[in-house]
């Protein structure tokens, strides 16, 4: 299985404890601090290699200690990182995370993180995949025109494809963008919050009602309460999330798409394909960072096996 990732690379400093959001005015003690590796698409390419996937990796960071740092930390955890490009006169994109065991805020320096461009991509590499996969659709800047035509041409090659949304900072959320890439895209796997706002509803059951004709399979991750399977098939699902005590749940949407992702590769669909990636998710949450805790076949099907 070699699934190639397009996307941003930063680290990830995470203030973690139960009082981390910050005062004006005021000094607070916070229960413990980490640099770790960040980045949606980094943090699913790590989870994917710790499936068992052959995993590349193809992005842009600064020629700078963040940026050696992001690198180091692909390498060690089985990520091919020969199509990163470093660059002397950027700087490696830094997101602050306030992470309680609930839920977590983010703040991020962009740097690098929107720079990646169609010139960068190995058309080689592309030719060979299986699957390709991209993070932060609305922080990637410099490909988000580009996605539409990419994609068409690795179905039409015989790949698969997925993206997550993240957040859009800006509040534009690009609907009509989305929309024409959906039909190219095998997995759409938006949180519960970024599917609404995408779509304008109060729902994610209105917000589905939304989608373009052609779509395709739509996994919305709802947090704690699991994730909703939309397919063309079958009428909407909530498959309910395993039950676990969470360290940190930064990088826990990651871990899900990258075992959504892999299970999709491995032929699973439905309710199934929903809870191998549930699985996925809920052990990321068990270490510090979005990588401290990542999800292999013997853990996953342990869990899947406990239920």
């Amino acid at each position: 299985m070699k699934i190639v990732v397009v996307g941003e690379l930063n680290v990830d400093v995470i203030l973690a404890g139960t009082g981390v959001m910050p005062e004006w005015n005021r000094e607070k003690l916070i229960d413990s601090f980490d640099v770790v590796l960040g980045s949606s698409s980094a943090i699913t390419a790590c989870a994917l290699a710790s499936l068992g996937a052959e995993v590349h990796f193809v992005s842009v960071v600064g020629e700078d200690d963040f940026g050696r740092f992001c690198l180091r930390e692909l390498d060690r955890m089985q990520v091919n990182t020969e199509h990163v490009l470093r660059k002397a006169d950027l700087k490696t994109g830094v997101t602050l995370s306030f992470s309680t065991p609930r839920d977590r805020g983010l703040l991020t320096y962009p740097g690098s993180i929107p720079l990646l461009a169609p010139e960068h991509l190995p058309a080689g590499l592309l030719a060979e995949a299986d699957h390709v996969h991209f993070g932060s659709y609305f922080l990637q800047d410099g490909m988000r025109p580009h996605w539409e035509t990419l994609f068409a041409g690795l179905r039409a090659e015989g790949a698969t494809t997925s993206f997550d949304t993240g957040w859009d900072v800006r509040g534009l959320w690009y609907r009509e963008q989305i929309d024409r890439l959906l039909p190219h895209t095998d997995l759409f796997i938006p949180s519960e919050e970024e599917m609404m706002h995408i779509y304008g509803a109060e729902s994610v059951k209105e917000a589905a009602r939304g989608l373009p004709a052609g779509v395709h399979t739509v996994v919305v991750k709802c947090g704690k309460r699991g994730a909703m399977l939309f397919t063309r098939e079958q009428a909407p699902e909530l498959v309910s999330s395993f039950q676990v005590a969470p360290v940190d749940t930064t990088g826990a949407g990651d871990a899900f798409n990258a075992g959504l992702i892999y299970a999709y590769r491995s032929g699973l669909r439905g309710r199934e394909l929903v809870r191998f990636a549930n699985a996925s998710g809920a052990i990321s949450t068990l270490g510090i960072g979005g990588t401290g805790s990542l999800p292999t076949l013997e853990k996953v099907n342990a869990m899947l096996e406990e239920a």
